[in-house]
């Protein structure tokens, strides 16, 4: 045991000073890895929900405790980019403690799609957890073959207002179908009805979830200070984007894009367009973005009110300044590997999942290195 816990702390310090050494303003702690981590959410005690992408969702302490497997999650459909997906607390998770989880599940004819989850976690003193109550209240639709884009990020507002990325599922067309939630941005009620003032309600059905449209693979979805609505999505051939989501508004994808389709062919650039939304910040050559976070701890005063986005095949945490309506690059942090999700923990610091099987929890704070 004193031979493990000995490397341990030696593998911790050395990640540190290789980080401090490649120009990192962050210390690096590693803190446990998993098999293929997708999302992590905090619980009010400190510890963290993490799902992993073949469908286990475990408790995590900050000193790398992990938990058994939480029972009860739902079957997903793992293959491809599908499995399991985001997770989240309900605003009230105090008292309710309610959970929302997405994942790709299995349909007819070897079709697939994302769904929402809703249940109760129970937590035990034996460090058991269960989900009861468990009810979809979410569904893409249609369900298509393939298994790319699904989005499926979720984000409560300060309403309570429940918020959901729906990629296009690499479509294309799905992203302007009116009856289609392909290639939106939803807004749901918690319990997953619609609310009465979506932009596009009164014609009711899939239609009456819509809130923005015109949107490719959605992989970060945040709400900033001032309580407005951004996401971060993957162009195709290069033009990632960052964009300030607005109801009613289309974003333009597959007619406009600051990249281009794979095959070679070109999709005109936004400015061609102006009837459609532009997005506030892009990226050629790709990012590869996915989750989205708005800063405002205190372990890194100067980066208040920043976005941090997680680089997957840029392999780099990018932070962008917010001004206005304006965002702009300012810092990208090359870590080395792809990075899967962000998320800002109880005390400031800024808690990491790297992508693929073996990716690690890390936990960047201040630096002490000069």
């Amino acid at each position: 045991m004193q031979k493990i816990v000995i490397f341990f702390i030696t593998y911790c310090f050395t990640a540190v000073v290789m980080a401090a050494s490649n120009g990192l303003p962050f210390m690096v702690t590693p803190i446990a890895s998993f098999d293929e981590p997708w999302a992590m959410t905090f619980l009010p005690d400190g510890r963290m929900l993490i799902t992993e992408k073949p469908g286990r969702l475990l408790v995590v302490t900050q000193n790398g405790d992990v938990s058994r497997p939480v029972k009860n999650v739902p079957k997903v459909d793992y293959r491809g980019q599908g499995g399991l997906g985001d997770v989240v607390l309900h605003p009230d998770f105090k008292n309710n403690n309610l959970v929302y989880i997405s994942y790709a599940e299995a349909g007819d004819n070897n079709t697939r799609g994302a769904a929402v989850l809703r249940a109760t976690l129970e937590l035990g003193d034996d460090g058991a957890a269960a989900l009861t109550d468990s009810k979809v209240i979410w569904r893409q639709s249609a369900k298509v073959t393939g298994s790319g884009h699904y989005g499926h990020r979720i984000a409560f507002d300060a309403n309570g207002f429940l918020f959901i990325s729906s990629g296009e599922r690499q479509k294309f067309d799905p992203s302007q179908d009116m009856k289609s939630n392909l290639g939106k941005i939803l807004r749901l009620n918690d319990d997953g009805s619609i609310p009465s003032d979506n932009p596009f309600f009164d014609q009711g059905g899939i239609t009456a979830q819509i809130w923005s449209l015109g949107h490719r693979n959605p992989l970060g979805l945040a709400f900033d200070a001032e309580g407005r609505l951004w996401n971060t999505e993957m162009g195709p051939l290069h033009g990632d984007e960052l964009n300030l989501v607005k109801p009613a508004k289309n974003y333009g994808y597959p007619i406009v894009s600051n990249g281009d389709h794979y095959n070679g062919d070109e999709i005109p650039n936004h400015d061609t367009r102006p009837e459609f939304e532009a997005p506030k910040a892009y990226w050629v050559p790709s990012i590869a973005p996915s989750e989205l976070i708005f800063y405002n701890g205190k372990v890194f005063p100067d980066w208040q009110g920043s976005a941090f986005i997680a680089g997957l095949k840029s392999a780099a945490i990018i932070r962008v300044e917010i001004n206005g309506d304006t965002a702009k690059e300012v810092d990208r942090f090359d870590m080395g590997t792809r990075i899967r999700e962000l998320e800002q923990g109880p005390d400031g610091a800024i808690w990491v999942l790297e992508d693929s099987k073996g990716g690690r929890l890390l936990k960047l704070t201040e630096s002490t290195i000069q």
